[in-house]
């Protein structure tokens, strides 16, 4: 009887502690005309088993509840062991009561500047610089985690930020573009700056009210759960007062633009002519877009 009790206990515990990520890792060479090198291979081979394996949160994770996401490194210059690319990172969550999966975080990093040697240990260390391929892979894990979070509780991410932001801190002295000020306004610096100030509160306000007021209501309303997302996006505008033309509300319809279409070109006709009006104000450069929306 012990015995059967211990097995069902591993069973469980098996189940319950798994990592936080399902994360798949594509490292793309061809810009280099040297594709077919196996340090390529290697490099996604580590950084897939690095992301996965990692416990990046003290909270227990069942395997059904790992976030989908996925890397993408175009390396653009190879030389011994520095590469210069850019990283696509992307991550979803399900929507309540569907097997429809949203986005929620969609980033084009152009600044990934990172040296590797085939092989080579590759650890993360939460208060201390290990090199600038572990900041920048950790840095937007913390994104992900947060912005996930975001989506299921107001403010929810609020510690995965914070861990960004000492990603940021730690890294900025070590060289490496994106972790300071000066270098430019849509940066990791300026990604983190811009969602923990208050002058842009409404980004994460809206984060939580579209999926969870919104999308996740829909399987059991679809016509209030319309009216909700509606509210949410119109909600930016206040955001867009302070700050036209803003960072994060890029970095949210890179997103969400498509979605947002596809929601109100269907199913039951809300009143649409006030979203309309405040994406083409928020948004203008998705206006071909919002030219699809019909009810």
């Amino acid at each position: 009887m012990r015995r059967h009790f211990f097995i069902f206990f591993l069973f469980i515990s098996v189940l319950s502690v798994g990592q936080e990520l399902n994360c798949t890792v594509t490292v793309v060479a061809q810009q280099t005309g040297n594709d077919n090198n196996q340090v390529f291979r290697t490099l996604e081979r580590q950084l897939t088993e690095f992301i996965n394996n990692t416990q990046w949160t003290d909270k227990k994770f069942k395997t059904q509840e790992r976030i989908e996401c996925s890397m993408v490194i175009n390396v653009q210059n190879y030389n011994n062991d520095a590469f210069s690319a850019t990283l696509q990172v992307q991550s979803s969550r399900p929507v309540y009561g569907s097997t429809y999966s949203t986005p929620v975080y969609t980033f084009n990093d152009k600044d990934f500047q990172f040296r590797y040697l085939e092989f080579q240990n590759l650890v993360f260390n939460s208060n201390q610089f290990e090199s600038n391929l572990i900041s920048t892979l950790a840095f937007h894990i913390y994104m992900i985690l947060g912005m996930d979070a975001d989506t299921f509780a107001p403010n929810g991410g609020n510690n995965y930020f914070r861990q960004a932001q000492t990603i940021v801190n730690y890294s900025a002295g070590n060289g490496g573009k994106g972790w300071k000020l000066e270098d430019g306004l849509q940066s990791r610096f300026a990604l983190i700056d811009n969602l923990l100030s208050p002058t842009y509160k409404e980004f994460r306000s809206s984060m939580y009210s579209y999926h969870r007021d919104g999308l996740d209501l829909m399987y059991k309303d679809l016509k209030k759960g319309k009216e909700a997302v509606s509210a949410s996006v119109s909600d930016l505008q206040k955001m867009h007062g302070r700050r036209p033309n803003s960072f994060l509300m890029r970095v949210f319809f890179d997103s969400k633009a498509n979605e947002v279409a596809s929601i109100f070109s269907g199913g039951p006709s809300v009143s649409i002519s006030q979203l309309v009006n405040a994406l083409n104000k928020i948004s203008p450069v998705n206006a071909s877009k919002w030219q699809k929306i019909k009810f």
